[in-house]
């Protein structure tokens, strides 16, 4: 593998309106990644979709983020798990849909792709190349590429 854009490139599917969070859930664990893209119903890429933002509104009571340090082992409030579990992956995902970041395309250098996650506090970006998202950097594909690289 080389150490730019398309090294280091992930694939993944285009999260669609219709779609459930069961299929966001299963392909950022297949693909290893926090994130998918969302293209609107006139087919333009037009936000994202984020495992912490699902999980935050869907799984976490504000009141207990508050007071998250208070929390002990014996958690009563959290009956049906599993239940409250197949509730959230048959919902569908358009409520999610989260404000789409900074893109790069595929022509630049990794350093600056680097750089623009580090200015957006993210650890992915998506890269996309006139209008067509082609896949998404992580900073743990960039480390797992260098991790591969030759010490010579």
């Amino acid at each position: 593998m080389t150490m730019d854009i398309q090294g280091v490139l992930t694939p993944t599917i285009i999260i669609r309106p219709g779609m459930f969070v069961r299929e966001v859930f299963a392909e950022c664990g297949k693909k290893h990644v926090q994130s998918l893209p969302f293209y609107n119903d006139k087919n333009v890429l037009s936000g994202k979709i984020s495992l912490k933002n699902i999980m935050k509104f869907s799984c976490l009571p504000e009141h207990m983020v508050e007071l998250a340090h208070l929390l002990g082992n014996q958690m009563s409030c959290i009956k049906n798990a599993e239940e409250k579990a197949r509730e959230i992956v048959g919902n569908p995902i358009e409520p999610y849909v989260l404000k789409l970041n900074e893109t790069i395309s595929s022509k630049e250098p990794l350093i600056k792709a680097l750089a623009m996650m580090e200015k957006n506090n993210n650890h992915y970006i998506f890269v996309v190349d006139d209008g067509e998202y082609k896949g998404q950097i992580t900073i743990q594909g960039i480390a797992e590429v260098m991790s591969n690289m030759d010490n010579t």
